[in-house]
């Protein structure tokens, strides 16, 4: 992953065990500790989570799914949610149980994915699980495993492997999107290149089992920087933005997020190009695990893209006020300054490591005026994954 290897723990011990070795260093003196002030989407731990909402599923159309990542015993898994009130009450429906993720090898960062249209026997509406799995394995070879559901998310069945480690060292942080083609795009971290101490790539299928055509969309000429946890939407005027971070050795933008932009999803331009960093006009940046959102915005045919971070820093690079409790948007295809919206989600833990306000899921209403946030934070030792709606106008 991008700063470091953050592996996800399978059990409370270890959990605490890289709590304590994750802190980036000029977060050492940790802040207030405390559960964030939203709803608790589960009583457990809940990491890495993320939201949508079924377009392409017939009659489930509107109903909102969110999943995590979460551990019983020695089993990591993907507990899926479902809403049906547009994220105002969640009952989990399902689990994703990989083998290769259960007896403590490991599971990492999922993502949880609709298809909109369909891709070689997979029907539009299906929905995609994939995560990076076997991170904790004695001889390390860590796998993108791709699983689908055809029931809005009860049940699922392993589909695909979207790349498998050739050493032992990480592939993280799997994410979805459709190109200008038609083809499923799988975009990724990878350590596996000596070359890099982390890139960004990507390799896509036109049936959803056979993966091709791997390629660097982020790769630094300095092979300390670290880019990783890229996500891509497609705005309306059919450009595709891709947010992520890059962590480098040192100096004042250590893990700042970045932007570039793709006029078909699939080629990025040069990988060596670092893209853009996202500010407000005051100059105020995130470092730290971003997502992305995009959602309609009455009167701009272009809608509104939502932009979050895990830390918040004024230009002089100290932390700002509202770190937690603020997400970005943009009404100009992530052009020019970005703007400061209250966080639906409040986070209150200023730690820095794998889950305090740790890429937190955003989803706008259908109608862009609310937008829906899930975000973690500790209950005294453990993740929990916490959602709130709020308004988008402020």
């Amino acid at each position: 992953m991008s700063a470091m290897p953050r592996r996800i723990p399978h059990t409370i011990a270890l959990i605490l065990g890289l709590a304590a070795t994750l802190l980036i260093a000029q977060y050492a003196a940790p802040g207030q500790a405390g559960a964030a002030d939203g709803t608790k989407l589960r009583d457990g731990t809940g990491l890495y989570p993320r939201a949508l909402r079924l377009e392409h599923s017939g009659a489930a159309n509107g109903r909102v799914l969110a999943s995590v990542v979460t551990f019983e015993g020695n089993n990591g898994l993907g507990a899926i949610y479902e809403s049906t009130d547009d994220g105002g009450s969640f009952t989990q429906v399902g689990t994703v149980a990989d083998p290769d993720a259960a007896g403590g090898q490991g599971l990492c960062c999922a993502t949880l994915y609709e298809l909109p249209r369909q891709v070689g026997g997979l029907r539009a509406g299906t929905l995609l699980w994939a995560a990076s799995v076997g991170q904790d394995e004695a001889d390390r070879r860590m796998a993108l495993r791709v699983f689908t559901s055809t029931d809005t998310g009860r049940s699922w069945s392993y589909l695909s492997t979207i790349a498998t480690a050739p050493n032992d060292k990480g592939l993280w942080e799997p994410e979805f999107s459709i190109d200008a083609s038609g083809a499923l795009v799988a975009h990724y971290s990878d350590e596996t290149d000596p070359a890099h101490s982390q890139k960004l790539v990507a390799a896509r299928t036109t049936d959803g089992v056979d993966w091709t055509g791997h390629h660097d969309t982020v790769a630094s000429t300095l092979a300390s920087d670290r880019p990783g946890m890229a996500v891509v939407r497609k705005l309306p005027n059919g450009t595709f933005f891709m947010s992520y971070e890059i962590c480098a050795a040192a100096g004042q933008y250590v893990c700042v997020v970045h932007y570039r932009t793709s006029a078909d999803g699939w080629n990025w331009g040069d990988p060596a190009h670092l893209g853009f960093r996202p500010e407000t006009a005051d100059g105020k940046y995130f470092k730290h695990a971003p997502n992305l959102a995009w959602g309609p915005e009455p009167g701009n045919p272009d809608g509104r893209l939502y932009l979050v971070g895990q830390v918040l820093h004024n230009a002089d690079d100290s932390r700002a006020a509202g770190s937690g409790r603020t997400v970005w948007t943009n009404s100009d295809n992530g052009n020019g300054a970005w703007q400061e919206i209250a966080a639906p989600v409040a986070v209150e833990s200023q730690t820095v490591d794998y889950c305090p306000n740790y890429s937190s899921a955003l989803l706008p209403s259908a109608d862009g005026g609310r937008l829906l946030e899930i975000a973690t934070d500790y209950e005294g030792p453990v993740c929990k994954p916490y959602y709130a709606t709020g308004a988008t106008a402020q």
